[in-house]
């Protein structure tokens, strides 16, 4: 499996095709010039040293060095090996409201990202822990099986947006029906359900999910995200707009989460910008009875960034021992 550290840095390939392009420019401009200033083939004779491939060859394999830096600089790691390996603690599924009112700039810079944000940092803290994510708005669906890889659990967790369900709405329940069948059969005791939600649910009834999925042994507590007194939904740099033109504010709705949190034998708490109330929660569920479980996982990551950098060190000095001149004919000249 090969992941990017610094993924971010992969944006520079986009330079490459530019440094082609450009240099390709560059010696149509100098054509240009060079036919104003008299005969193309007259001002070549004058210059017989000059190399027009060697241009190219220089060009491409600064390019070729600098995409080799740029996949560098985004430290890439390979999966060193499959271990299996038994691990003790709970299992944990996070369903993530991603409908339009999650956009809601009530948190900075808005609900979801505040969210993926505070689930980032959860996931730094787990220790045997196994972790899923359910993401959810009209219909959900499992975005990460029940796992202890938590690299690729951030990995999964960076890739979610709004787009991620194609059915806009908030189906709550279907959310939690949904965690509860994505438990492993290992699980049978320490298993816990946390949605993180503004609560306004559309589609279905939360509460008798929440029930049924309680009657299993499975705990399940709410994060209400969002304010008591509403706030508009971004959309296409401007406001969103039901069919009357009205603008639409969304609603924490903290009286169906903490009916779900009462009824699921867990507790609810409101979403803060300091404590966003993940950390709460995960010192309750780990009150739980601890269980053992058997994964296979990869043990640790070989970083593989150095090799790159050797390649982009070759490339660029090859580049400039190239030269732009035709190499001599003949070594010693004739007395």
């Amino acid at each position: 499996m090969l992941y990017f550290a610094r993924a971010y840095f992969l944006w520079l390939l986009l330079l490459v095709p530019v440094i082609l392009i450009g240099y390709a420019l560059l010696r149509r401009l100098r054509r240009e010039r060079i036919r104003r200033f008299g005969d193309e083939q007259l001002v070549r004779a004058l210059m017989p040293s000059w190399s027009s491939a060697k241009g190219w060859w220089r060009t491409v394999l600064f390019a070729l060095g600098f995409a080799c830096f740029a996949i560098g600089l985004s430290r890439p790691l390979i999966g060193a090996k499959l271990v299996e390996r038994e691990t003790k603690g709970a299992e944990i599924m996070i369903c993530l409201d991603v409908s339009n009112s999650m956009l809601a700039q009530d948190y900075s810079p808005d609900r979801l990202s505040r969210a993926k944000l505070a689930i980032s940092r959860i996931v730094d803290k787990l220790q045997g822990d196994r972790i899923g994510l359910i993401i959810f708005a009209g219909s959900s669906f499992v975005q990460l099986p029940i796992t202890t890889d938590y690299v690729s659990a951030k990995m999964f967790l960076g890739s979610i947006d709004t787009q991620s369900v194609p059915v806009q709405g908030t189906a709550i329940g279907d959310a939690i029906l949904t965690a509860a069948r994505s438990f492993s059969a290992q699980s049978e005791k320490s298993r816990a359900i946390i949605v993180i939600t503004d609560g306004e649910n559309h589609e279905d009834d939360p509460v008798d999910a929440a029930r049924q999925v309680a009657e299993t042994g499975v705990r399940i507590y709410t994060i209400g995200v969002g304010s008591l007194r509403g706030q508009p939904i971004p959309k296409d740099g401007d406001l969103m707009k039901d069919s009357e033109g009205n603008i639409v504010v969304t609603r924490l709705d903290e009286e169906t989460l903490k009916r779900i949190a009462s009824v699921g034998n867990g507790a609810y708490v409101h979403a803060g910008n300091e404590e966003f109330g993940l950390n709460p929660i995960l010192d309750e569920i780990r009150k739980l009875e601890d269980e053992r479980f058997n994964s296979v996982v990869f043990e640790e990551y070989d970083e593989q960034y150095m090799y790159f950098f050797a390649a982009a060190l070759f490339f660029f000095v090859l580049e400039m021992l190239i030269g732009e001149r035709r190499p001599k004919r003949r070594l010693f000249d004739e007395n």
